[in-house]
This record gives structure tokens, C-alpha cells and sequence, in this order.
């Protein structure tokens, strides 16, 4: 008979040789070497617009989903109001603010923040982390537009869409004031002008709009804003030459417009002062003309009461304008985060799976969101102003054609639909689409310059100054003080040799 030491020793043994050989079984079985646990890390978001009640929630469910799938992340969601998303991005660059993602555009503050270096270079994270988004980008080739000085430094959407304006307004209103414009009959200047004029009679002490003159004008000489500092081009100038705003002869003629419109009342005249979302205005039935893309024509506009209704007229379909460019809509990384790997992890995940993509976009399935077949529709007692989740504001840096369901805002087939629009003869793609100009060598006279921008400019398009012809002259002498000619020699010399690379 064995002793009992010897026989819990044999024991103790047996049990060890067991868990070795199981464990040795399922690294054979995985082929890889079990990784250490992962300590949980927290992802600081910003996206722009306002927080919707359910944000917190549903990006808890998000956590718990992606924890599921081996990423220990937690997020904390932060938005900021779309008026003042520019500003506060990139004060909080300046200080140094330590965050890990955010959304951003070229009409907010992606090129300024790019230029101050304040997105983290992606060149080798990308493919390493996020391989599946890396190989939709290659297929697509938009990271170029978001190179600078041959590094990666945004992560553009994947879409293709054309915001060529259409003239909109209240039909409801203008019936109940015996104005009836058919569909596409205002397509000028001088068209909206009369509109807006005869408008502003049958209400005289409502506000009509915030639409400004300067697009109209800019549309009708197929000017590009560059995005860069107040500047552009003309699409039938082959040499893309670059101008100044200020000194083109429509910049005069808007001018004179906008201050017409001011005084007459059609502006509304807290314009330069109201930070409030303006679609939101738009839906809520506060504003009863406006500007607006393609997209907003067609799409759903979830206007607070059915009874408000809306027609539209193409502007200037004769013109050419340019697309939209890959930098419409970006997700951007923080130079200072300390957790680049795992947000490129997230967005990965987000590429290549559907459950998660439902979870980003539309929220909790019963709370936020109701599925009817393969649409996402509001739960009942919510729409577009009241929801609790659906529609917040930069999940379209996040948007992946191959995943979107049809939901209120957008029908079935709505982004084939935008995709052949933009692919229009008279809709085009710009000749610099992805030229990002480098401000290292004209910083000085930039600066200058945009204090001048912000000083003046907002008051001369807004029709604010009392004497517009004169506030011109006076912008135009002072911009040529601050540098002007350095800067269009310095961005010149680079638009040539972008086009000339491009030839090659």
C-alpha cells in the first residue's frame, strides 16, 4: 500500500502534467502564444454638435461590445456646438490638451489643425493596426488629401457626394403668401434677389434667412475655395492660378448685396452672433430660405411639424463645381495620445463588422433605434428633432456605404443616388484635390492675415459695414500690408509642383 504523502504527490503531479498538456494543446490548436490580459484603457472622443441624451449609454453598450471582441477600451464622448467646434479644437491644440480622437473637416479646422501639427502621423500605425481600413483606402486612394509633408495625419471618409447649391424655401409659406415659384425657376442671382425681396414683403417681421450673397456669386464664376486662408481659384484657369478673396470683382458685388440684404431686413441681423445649429433652425420651421446640397433636397428634412413643406430650384446648372473632397469628413488622432493603437483597433473593427457599425451609427436596437427589415427607424414618440441618439452630430467621418441602412433621413438607394449625381459632366472633381500647402516659410504674414479675416471679413459679407464699397478698398489695401504677395509666390510655387508631380 502507497503512503498517503507519496499518493497526493503523485496526484498533485498528474493535475500539473494535465493543465501543461491542455494549455500546450490549445496554443497548437491557435498557433499563436496567449496573450497577457489587457488592461483597460479610456478613449477620450470629440465629436461636433450636440450630446444626445442616450450618448453616454450607448457607448457604454459599444465598450461592452468591443471588450467582447478582445479591445478593453472604455469611452468618454465629449461634443462641442458646430459654431464653435473650429475655435475650441484648436485652442485646445494650442494648450496642449490630451486627447484620442476626434472628427474634423476642411470646413472646421482640419487644415488649420494639420498644419500646426496637431494629429499624430499615422504612416506605420495604420496598416499595422487597422489593415482592413488601410487596404479600403488603398483601393480607394484618398490618403493622399489627407498627407502632409508625406505623413498621414487624417483618416478620410469613404463617400462621394457634390453640395452644388439649390436655392430652398418654405413652400407652405410661400403659398399662404401667394407666392408660388415653380421647381427650378430660380436659378440666378438676380432671381433669389427678386425672391428674397417679394418674400420679406409677405413677412415682414420674420426672419427669413442666413443665406449671404458671396456663394451665389462664387457659384456663378465657378470660383474654388481652397481652404486655405481666404484664397481660391477659377476652375477654367488651366494654370490654377491663386487669388485673394478680397480682390476678385464678385467679392465687390457681394458686398454691395449683402448690405442691401442687411438693411432691408432679409439677413438676419444677429447672423454674426448666433451660434445655433443651422439646420436645427431650418427644421424647426425659424428660417424660411436657405441654401442647400443635393443631399438635402432629397433627404427626409424632419421638419418639427408635417405641415411645413419645401421646394427647390438647381442654381446656375450651367457652371461647373467641384465634388467634395475626401477631407469633407475626417477622423483625426491626437499628437498627444497615449492610445493611438487602440482607437486604430476601433476603427478597424468598425470596417468589417456590422454589429458594431449598428451600435456606432444608430445606437441601442428597442432604445434608440427600431429595425423594420433592413432600415433603422426612430422608436416610436421620436423623429429627427427629438432623438435621443440617431443623427448626432460627426458620425459621418464614420459612415461606410457597404454597412448604412435606409433610415427616416434616407431612402432606399439615396447614396447611389448621390454617387451618380456627383458624377454629373458638370459636377468635377478639383485639379488639386489633396493639395495640402505647407505654411512653414509664411507663417508671419498667415497670421497677419487671419487676424485681418477676422476682423473685417465677417462684417463686409454679412452686409454689416455701412459703406461696403469703401470697406473693401480698405481690406483689400490692408491684406497687401500684411504680406500678400509672399504668401501667393510660397502657395504658387507648391500648387505648380503638386500639378507637375501629379503629370508624372
Amino acid at each position: 500500500m502507497m503512503k498517503p504523502l507519496l499518493v497526493c504527490l503523485l496526484l498533485a503531479m498528474m493535475l500539473i502534467s494535465c493543465q501543461m498538456s491542455d494549455k500546450s494543446a490549445l496554443q497548437t490548436r491557435s498557433n499563436v502564444q496567449l496573450p497577457p490580459a489587457e488592461e483597460e484603457e479610456t478613449l477620450k472622443l470629440y465629436f461636433s454638435g450636440d450630446k444626445k441624451s442616450a450618448t453616454d449609454e450607448v457607448w457604454s453598450a459599444i465598450s461592452d461590445y468591443v471588450r467582447g471582441k478582445g479591445l478593453n477600451v472604455k469611452f468618454n464622448v465629449y461634443f462641442i456646438p458646430v459654431g464653435d467646434y473650429r475655435d475650441k479644437m484648436l485652442v485646445m491644440s494650442a494648450a496642449g490638451d490630451r486627447w484620442d480622437m476626434n472628427f474634423d473637416a476642411d470646413w472646421l479646422s482640419y487644415k488649420q489643425m494639420a498644419a500646426k501639427g496637431a494629429y499624430m502621423p499615422l504612416n506605420d500605425l495604420l496598416p499595422k493596426y487597422a489593415p482592413h481600413l488601410y487596404k479600403k483606402y488603398q483601393e480607394l486612394g484618398t490618403l493622399s488629401a489627407a498627407t502632409v509633408d508625406g505623413s498621414i495625419v487624417g483618416l478620410p471618409w469613404t463617400m462621394k457626394m457634390n453640395q452644388r447649391p439649390y436655392a430652398q424655401w418654405r413652400s407652405d409659406k410661400t403659398k399662404e403668401a401667394g407666392l408660388n415659384p415653380e421647381p427650378h425657376s430660380i436659378q440666378t442671382i438676380e432671381e433669389v434677389d427678386a425672391f428674397l425681396h417679394a418674400l420679406k414683403e409677405a413677412y415682414p417681421n420674420e426672419k427669413l434667412t442666413r443665406t449671404l450673397p458671396m456663394p451665389l456669386f462664387q457659384l456663378r464664376d465657378e470660383w474654388v475655395d481652397l481652404g486655405f486662408h481666404g484664397m481660391g481659384f477659377y476652375l477654367n484657369d488651366p494654370l490654377v492660378q491663386i487669388k485673394p478673396l478680397e480682390q476678385q470683382p464678385f467679392f465687390m458685388e457681394a458686398a454691395i448685396m449683402a448690405r442691401e440684404w442687411y438693411t432691408a431686413g432679409i439677413i438676419n441681423k444677429d447672423i454674426m452672433f448666433d451660434k445655433e445649429d443651422g439646420a436645427a433652425v431650418w427644421r424647426s420651421g425659424h428660417m424660411y430660405f436657405t441654401l442647400q446640397s443635393h443631399e438635402w433636397v432629397l433627404a427626409n428634412q424632419g421638419f418639427a411639424d408635417s405641415s411645413f413643406t419645401q421646394e427647390s430650384s438647381l442654381l446656375y446648372p450651367d457652371r461647373k463645381f467641384v465634388n467634395r473632397t475626401p477631407l469633407a469628413n475626417v477622423i483625426a488622432i491626437n499628437r498627444n495620445s497615449a492610445h493611438a493603437d487602440r482607437v486604430l483597433r476601433f476603427l478597424d473593427m468598425l470596417e468589417t463588422d456590422q454589429t458594431l457599425y449598428d451600435l456606432v451609427q444608430y445606437g441601442i436596437e428597442g432604445k434608440t433605434y427600431v429595425r423594420d427589415g433592413h432600415s433603422a427607424l426612430y422608436p416610436e414618440g421620436l423623429d429627427t428633432t427629438t432623438s435621443n441618439y440617431m443623427e448626432w452630430g460627426g458620425q459621418w467621418a464614420l459612415w461606410k456605404p457597404g454597412f448604412m441602412r435606409e433610415n427616416p433621413t434616407y431612402g432606399k438607394d439615396f447614396w447611389t443616388n448621390e454617387a451618380e449625381f456627383a458624377n454629373a459632366p458638370n459636377n468635377v472633381d478639383s485639379p488639386v484635390d489633396g493639395l495640402f500647402i505647407s505654411e512653414d516659410r509664411i507663417k508671419s504674414e498667415l497670421e497677419r492675415r487671419d487676424r485681418t479675416i477676422e476682423e473685417l471679413d465677417g462684417n463686409i459679407e454679412s452686409g454689416m459695414n455701412p459703406n461696403p464699397e469703401e470697406a473693401v478698398k480698405e481690406y483689400i489695401r490692408i491684406q497687401k500690408n500684411n504680406g500678400l504677395d509672399a504668401i501667393l509666390k510660397e502657395a504658387q510655387r507648391q500648387i505648380d509642383a503638386y500639378l507637375e508631380n501629379k503629370k508624372g
